[in-house]
């Protein structure tokens, strides 16, 4: 007899959570509330007497502690970054007291986290001075995470969660005996050890954003940045959080090394980003690429479907990996 969920993923109505939510926060009258954005979790806006704000709906999955970690960094950091430019999205705390609450889906229960809106555009990246200033803020976030700790249990960014994990998932998603298979675990096992060895002569380590494509950022005044989408965040090599910003695809090829090289001028007027860290971002661009096929496969089942992730998808990715000439 099945006796499994029936729903893997809902989308909450947001007339509901406006309801739902009107008592937990003091945050004003809620006047709207609105469906923003499907990504890993649901994003609302949130209008009240007061002003805006955004209503994080996590996915089943992402418990209590992942949330207190986050909500606990990002408190941390708005303190250690009162002295600088750069800021980081502020979790808005409940009648209770606490930064997070529950809400009860179809699927199960769903953490939630409400933040202060972020005034500012997204930044494309698109040219000298806003690397520069976004390298100047990347140094100032993990020069900040320097200076804290959070005690709370948490997974590290290593080999295991970048290279072990996604294989041991892509393979099974794939199938042990598909002709790819033997290829995708000959260059993982190349990879692990090639980032090893390295890591080995030294690397810059501490809590990383994890998520730090460049699209987890919008700008403030004077051209600097206000940092959000913390959910990966955990410690690990600053040459990771780092090289998913060098691996943007919305740059120019033409203009990429001139806009790298702006970005890692910006770190380094900041803070230092040694000679061994910056020969070892090609190394965590693969890993991040291999990582990013792994979050694809498992979110097939509830939420993509599928049609669009069959062999072209794999061989993509695969031909990518054999361009990295690794093996």
């Amino acid at each position: 007899m099945y006796t499994g969920s029936r729903v893997m993923r809902s989308v909450l109505n947001a007339e509901y959570l406006k309801f739902y939510f009107g008592c937990v926060y003091e945050i004003g009258e809620w006047e709207e509330c609105v469906f923003w954005l499907r990504g890993l979790n649901d994003t609302y806006r949130v209008r009240t007497s007061e002003g805006m704000f955004i209503l994080r709906v996590y996915r089943v999955g992402i418990g209590e502690n992942g949330v207190v970690y986050e909500t606990a960094l990002l408190n941390q950091l708005k303190e250690e970054l009162r002295g600088v430019a750069t800021k980081v999205a502020e979790p808005v705390p409940t009648v209770r007291g606490t930064y997070f609450t529950t809400v009860d889906a179809p699927e199960g229960r769903r953490m939630a986290v409400m933040f202060r809106y972020i005034e500012g555009e997204e930044s494309g990246l698109q040219d000298e001075p806003s690397c520069y200033a976004f390298g100047q803020s990347a140094a100032e976030l993990h020069a900040a995470m320097d200076r804290i700790s959070v005690v709370r249990p948490r997974y590290k960014l290593d080999t295991d969660f970048l290279i072990n994990e996604p294989l041991e998932c892509i393979v099974e998603y794939i199938g042990r005996n598909h002709e790819q298979a033997s290829f995708l675990t000959a260059f993982a096992n190349g990879l692990k050890a090639r980032i090893e060895a390295a890591c080995g002569q030294g690397l810059d380590y501490g809590i990383c954003h994890g998520d730090m494509h460049g699209n987890n950022n919008a700008i403030v005044e004077n051209g600097r940045f206000v940092h959000f989408d913390f959910e990966w965040a955990a410690a690990g090599w600053r040459a990771y959080d780092l090289a998913q910003v060098k691996g943007r695809k919305r740059q120019q090829p033409d203009n990429r090394e001139k806009l790298w090289a702006a970005l890692l001028e910006g770190y380094r007027s900041v803070r230092p980003f040694s000679e061994r860290d910056e020969q070892a971002i090609d190394l965590f661009f693969m890993a991040r690429r291999l990582w990013v096929m792994s979050l694809d496969v498992a979110f097939i089942p509830g939420d993509m479907g599928a049609i669009d992730y069959g062999e072209d998808w794999l061989n993509g990715f695969v031909e990518e990996f054999k361009a990295a000439a690794l093996l």
